[in-house]
């Protein structure tokens, strides 16, 4: 065999995705993968478990309900400053709630005083009982009231492996308590299956935040987006940047965590001119009640998290790439309608534009489909 047809033939044995090097090499990286996530998620709840027997302990030595919300407040104030949102007023009261359920999770070492916590209480505390899910669970099940119900809840969703999407619509269908009162609970059960089976997602501590952040990993939007959505919002970016009105481009798929959900919003700029945010969501659908009201919250909660003193109400527009008619939605919340009635007008981007740029966009992706 001439010495060109062994490199062709070794290269191909290496490159085909059937070749054992190929398998090899995707199997140590899964596994190393999940190791990585393990050992964040562990480290979290235990970090999480640790810091609400800390603040109980705290709020213990005084009876008063103000004495604990001055503590709980101050520190969030402090830990916020230091460490960013995460350590909010309300996910420390979560802490303390995942503690006071589950307080015998970890064991402190003998003779170690939490007022007192030397350099390596973290690492000498150990588990007593098996971590079976994550954090996100976790929190999932504290929505749950009663004392049964999260127990219910937390050995289901070990046992069935429920991701935390199907785990968040059970709770909040209160399908452990439907299922205690029918008389046909396999109907309920097999309803339940159905209605979470697209929810699903193999890849979710891919694209979990927390743990996204933790270890490095970006938000891979292909996951979530066709590629015509895709194909516009790219395109998006520098269409409002050469308006010449004012844009500035501030971030995309700007991720916004509430207690039940994580949503991102498609584009976020800044508007020197009208001095405020303004997001952009686009729906390769035709837009729907459920999608303005989306946008409405996405609207209020950036006011309530992210907008600085100072500066004017955010504004929202939703983008619709599925019909001439619905191609945009503004939103200005808290009646400020009137106040940008004049700049808005003059500096935010007019129907008639974005709907020529996005029937363009829509065209040039069809050509580059069709060739």
């Amino acid at each position: 065999m001439a010495d060109n047809d062994i490199i062709k033939q070794n290269k191909t044995e290496i490159t085909s995705p059937h070749g054992e090097l190929f398998k090899d090499a995707c199997s140590i990286i899964e596994q190393a993968r999940a190791a990585a996530y393990r050992s964040v998620n562990d480290t979290l709840i235990k970090r999480n478990w640790l810091l609400g027997l800390r603040i109980q302990h705290e709020v213990l030595k005084d009876q008063r309900a103000e004495y604990g919300e001055q503590v709980i407040m101050k520190l969030a104030e402090k830990l916020i400053d230091k460490y960013g949102r995460g350590f909010k007023k309300s996910n420390l009261y979560l802490f303390v709630s995942f503690y006071q359920n589950h307080p015998d999770f970890f064991q402190l070492p003998i003779g170690k005083s939490l007022d007192m916590a030397d350099d390596d209480i973290f690492q000498s505390l150990t588990g007593k009982c098996p971590i079976r899910l994550t954090w996100t669970h976790y929190s999932i099940i504290l929505q749950e009231k009663t004392a049964d119900g999260r127990v219910w809840y937390e050995q289901e969703a070990a046992t069935e492996m429920w991701d935390t999407r199907t785990l968040q619509r059970n709770v909040s269908s209160q399908y452990y308590h439907r299922l205690l009162k029918s008389q046909d609970k396999e109907a309920v059960r097999n309803e339940m299956k159905a209605l979470t089976a697209p929810l699903q997602d193999k890849l979710e501590y891919l694209k979990n935040p927390v743990i996204a952040e933790f270890l490095g990993f970006k938000n891979n939007t292909d996951y979530s987006e066709s590629r015509l959505e895709q194909s516009i919002i790219d395109h998006l970016i520098p269409f409002l940047m050469e308006l010449g009105k004012g844009f500035a481009f501030v971030d995309r798929q700007k991720h916004i965590h509430t207690e039940k959900e994580d949503y991102y919003i498609d584009l976020v700029f800044y508007n020197y001119h009208l001095r405020c945010f303004v997001l952009i969501d686009l729906k390769t659908t035709k837009l729907r009640y459920q999608d303005v009201g989306q946008m409405d919250m996405y609207v209020k909660m950036y006011d309530e998290l992210v907008r600085p003193d100072g500066h004017n109400p955010t504004i929202g527009i939703l983008l619709c790439a599925d019909t001439d008619e619905d191609v945009a939605h503004y939103s200005v919340l808290n009646n400020n309608d009137q106040l940008f009635a004049s700049k808005y007008l003059t500096y935010m981007p007019t129907q008639e534009e974005l709907r020529r740029e996005i029937e363009q966009q829509k065209e040039f992706f069809r050509l580059q489909n069709k060739k």
